[in-house]
């Protein structure tokens, strides 16, 4: 596993990403509430720039069930600020495991990313 210094901990507060370029993949690193995730860069639906969309919470109908667009007035949030949206065609990912909120077999690669020092630092297969 290869280790890469990317940022500053202090250059990237809560609210903050940074898109770097490693091993020719291009990563967004989000700090999140204080949480650091490590996306690669790339929709699977049209590669679209995936780090770049909001991040947000999951829409839910109040009965526990994942909203896909359809207008309720049932309509709840749960998992906040745990969700990336795509902002070409608002597909949603989760930021923890990549996986798509809509289909099982759809997921971005994610990636090890901490903090040693004042350095935050993504790992790499």
């Amino acid at each position: 596993m290869s280790k890469h210094r990317v940022a500053k901990i202090a250059d990237l507060p809560p609210g903050e990403r940074k898109i770097v370029t490693v091993n020719n993949r291009e990563i967004g690193i989000l700090n999140v509430d204080g949480n650091l995730y490590a996306l690669r860069n790339v929709c699977p639906h049209r590669q679209g720039p995936l780090c770049k969309g909001r991040v947000r919470p999951l829409v839910v109908w109040e009965g526990g069930e994942v909203c896909h667009g359809r207008f309720s007035t049932d309509i709840g949030h749960e998992r906040e600020n745990e969700i990336i949206k795509c902002p070409w065609h608002n597909w949603e990912f989760d930021l923890k495991t990549g996986k798509s909120i809509t289909d099982d077999d759809l997921r971005v690669r994610t990636y090890r990313v901490e903090t040693e020092g004042d350095d935050v630092v993504l790992y790499l297969r």
